[in-house]
């Protein structure tokens, strides 16, 4: 009864019984269809023995084979991950052992919304996890939320939600960390929280002859010297199927700065094998061998295959593509994106791993172009990606390429809040379109608000060349290059930005001029109450000196992996990996910042060694909100002075956690101890329109140590400068001597240091 139960469950739950109002389904993943774990291995495997995804806990580990010829291991078992990929060594800890792994990727997002994630899950016994919703790998690229799974001997439900993702591709890791408890999961479905005034989708096929069933026009198959060079010609987006296999098309001579090889050629369509009447297009490719383990990387494109659109797309553009596919030897290809043409590649992700099997399978997914895919026109497959069973002789067999995009309307649109009462833009498909202006000269204009309805007055906007959809609104916003003022002659250049949002200099009615020819834009109040603005003032230098007395930190995980002897708990929570972040210095504000505000900062800066320090954009020091600010900063042993604008970026958009306040330098880039000084700072509102030395607004004092906190060692709390972080008594402003500490040697060590010390002048015993 159980089984019947368990596979009543599992229908219920792909089937969408659970009714998701106001939510759209954008992701779903069954793993009960995978014989071994789909994704990118972090150093752990989940296994497939029982049908399902099964994390066994933090008592087990899994290894490759170098790892194991390195290791004194206790070997339990084997596992390989999907289609009989690479195989692990599972081997059993006496401790636990941290671990993480994804369970999803490639999820299509919209910057700035919210996502609910529905597991089906249980576990041996009740345990928290994080769970990480990332778009890329920096530092502020993910977000994490704990999830508590309960114990169960069946799946349950198990919700979560995230708000203000800040990728259009991101993936799901598990973080069940030193958790021992076996957990078992079943899939997962992601759902994108809609807007209750959501404009119908319209999508639009881009491609033709998807289905291989009409013969390539004879121009594409013409050859000039022996050689198919259509690849390289504007008409290359009329083929829908382009194939690149090693000793076919091969150029001996050079058109281009490439080295000699093989070019792409329209792929072959052939009747499909056992049912003539319907044609496929097919790949046929040859054994590849890299030369040495440097040349492994570019033998994965050695073999290739694309999906051709007959156009470029811009930032924000979202598409759909589908496809049917088999292959007569089961591996995974990865994807890339491409420009117009085939092998001018663009960027190295798309729409993941696609996993062939010797059955016929349909592959559909949305993909929204970004920045860094702006202007790409095709998916490249690379064919031989699967170093354990994709480079042997194989044919890759396609059919019916669909290529759809999203109907959105061009032009230049508008959409406007009240920022005192809302952060939130929910009209963006109905945002105001820009029509002739009627002064002449293709000039343009909107208003945006209505007369006589107080309720409508905005006093900011987003001004996007995109509407239809809102992430594509978001990627093409555009941004004035100065102070907006009500004066319609004042003509302000602008550019393409994404997620701009303006701040207007009043609260109401206002009609915006747009010259697309000169790129400018003007503004001017119809209605409504300016705001009172400040009379330009003299910008303040602080001259505090401030000492970081930064303290040598533990290895992190990526410098551990070479070296010998460490702790045995090195990586657990009493004994912690070191972290770029484990000294930190923070410039903070009088006052909360708003995403998009133009600030200016200036300082003059050395160390006692040379060394480099990321920077972070933090609400209270210590509260991260995004991995970039000022970019890095590199100290050497001679004063520099560092002098940058840094603009608040978009994920600061005011609401819960995201309240930027200041700016962090992680100060443990290297792991040496090292004494950093910074002197004389400026932080002030940036206006182009004012003189030099002036500015609207200090963000920080002309004298004192409140806008300056700094952080000493693994494990400790910021503080401000100049007191002790204990709160008891104020020390000097040159240094924090109360914080550092020194082994016998004379050599300045963190708080993990175990032995005698000397602290405070004093010895004394660490255990």
């Amino acid at each position: 009864m159980k089984k019947l139960f368990t596979l009543v469950a599992l229908l219920t739950f792909f089937m969408g019984a659970k009714a998701q109002a106001q939510w759209e389904e954008v992701y779903k993943i069954d793993y009960t269809t995978y014989t071994g774990f789909p994704f990118y291995v972090m150093g752990y495997v989940p296994e497939f023995d029982n049908g399902y995804m099964a994390d066994y806990g933090a008592l087990f580990g899994y290894k490759t084979d170098a790892e194991m010829e390195e290791g004194d291991f206790n070997e339990v078992g084997t596992v390989s991950t999907n289609n009989g990929g690479a195989t692990y060594h599972k081997v059993e800890f006496t401790e636990p052992s941290w671990h993480q792994y994804f369970i999803a990727d490639g999820i299509t997002t919209i910057i700035d919304e919210t996502y609910k994630v529905v597991a089906m899950v249980k576990a041996s016994e009740a345990v928290n996890i994080n769970v990480n919703m990332g778009w890329g790998w920096g530092n502020g690229q993910s977000m994490g939320t704990s999830v508590a799974i309960p114990q169960s001997e069946d799946f349950v439900e198990v919700e979560w939600e995230y708000s203000g993702i800040g990728g259009s591709s991101c993936n799901l890791v598990a973080q069940p960390g030193t958790a021992t408890a076996t957990i078992e999961w079943q899939g997962l479905v992601v759902y994108h929280k809609m807007k209750a005034n959501q404009r119908p989708k319209e999508w639009l096929e881009a491609i033709t002859n998807g289905d291989a069933e009409t013969a390539w026009p004879a121009w594409a198959l013409e050859e000039t010297d022996g050689i198919n060079i259509n690849w390289r010609g504007d008409r290359s987006g009329e083929i829908c199927a382009w194939a690149l296999t090693m000793g076919k098309n091969f150029q001996e001579s050079v058109i281009n700065s490439d080295s000699p090889r093989a070019r792409p050629f329209p792929a072959d369509i052939e009747a499909e094998a056992g049912n003539e009447s319907n044609h496929i297009f097919v790949v046929h490719t040859t054994e590849v061998k890299p030369v040495d383990e440097s040349d492994a990387g570019s033998v994965a494109w050695a073999n290739q295959f694309w999906i051709q659109s007959p156009q470029g797309w811009k930032s924000g553009s979202k598409t759909k593509i589908k496809f049917r596919y088999k292959a007569d030897v089961p591996c995974s290809a990865g994807t890339q994106i491409h420009k117009q043409h085939p092998s001018d590649y663009l960027y190295w992700q798309a729409v993941g791993d696609v996993n062939f099997t010797t059955e016929w399978q349909t592959f559909e997914k949305e993909f929204t172009f970004d920045d860094n895919t702006a202007n790409g026109w095709s998916l490249a497959f690379n064919l031989n990606s699967d170093a354990t069973n994709g480079r042997t002789p194989n044919n890759f067999y396609f059919d019916d390429l669909s290529w759809q995009y999203l109907k959105l309307d061009d032009g230049y649109f508008v959409s406007g809040i009240n920022s005192t009462t809302t952060t939130s833009y929910d009209n963006l498909d109905n945002a105001v379109e820009f029509t002739d202006s009627g002064i002449g000269d293709g000039t343009l204009a909107a208003v945006i608000g209505v007369a006589g309805d107080a309720s409508s007055y905005v006093d900011q906007i987003m001004i996007s060349t995109t509407r239809g959809d809102d992430a594509a609104f978001k990627s093409a916003t555009l941004k004035p290059s100065g102070k907006i003022q009500n004066d319609p002659d004042v003509w302000l250049d602008y550019t393409a930005s994404t997620n701009a949002k303006l701040d207007l200099p009043g609260l109401g009615v206002w009609k915006i001029w747009i010259d697309p020819e000169y790129n400018s834009m003007a503004f001017e109040m119809i209605e409504g109450q300016m705001f009172e603005e400040p009379d330009p003032i003299d910008v303040v230098t602080n001259t505090t000196e401030i000492v970081v007395n930064g303290v040598e930190r533990e290895y992190t995980e990526a410098e551990g992996a070479d070296v010998e002897g460490l702790p045995e708990n090195i990586g657990t929570d009493e004994h912690p990996w070191g972290q770029p972040w484990d000294n930190q210095f923070f410039l903070v504000a009088n006052r909360i910042l708003k995403a998009g505000e133009v600030t200016h900062i200036k300082f003059s800066y050395k160390s006692s060694v040379p060394a480099k320090t990321t920077t972070q954009t933090h609400g209270a020091p210590g509260a991260y909100i995004h991995w970039a600010a000022i970019g890095d900063v590199n100290f050497t042993e001679d004063w520099q002075e560092f002098d940058l604008d840094y603009t608040v970026p978009a994920e600061a958009d005011g609401s819960e956690g995201k309240q930027a306040k200041s700016i962090a330098f992680n100060m443990a880039e290297i792991k040496e101890a090292c004494d950093y000084t910074i002197k004389d700072v400026q932080w002030y509102l940036y206006d182009s329109s004012l003189e030099e030395g002036q500015t609207y607004e200090n963000l920080i004092d002309a004298e004192g140590t409140k806008n300056f906190f700094v952080k000493v060692g693994a494990g400790t709390n910021p503080y401000q400068f100049g007191t002790d972080p204990s709160g008891v008594a104020n020390i000097t402003y040159k240094a924090n001597n109360a914080t550092v500490t020194y082994n016998l040697a004379g050599q300045r060590v963190n708080n993990a240091y175990k032995g005698i010390v000397v602290k405070n002048n004093k010895k004394v015993v660490v255990k």
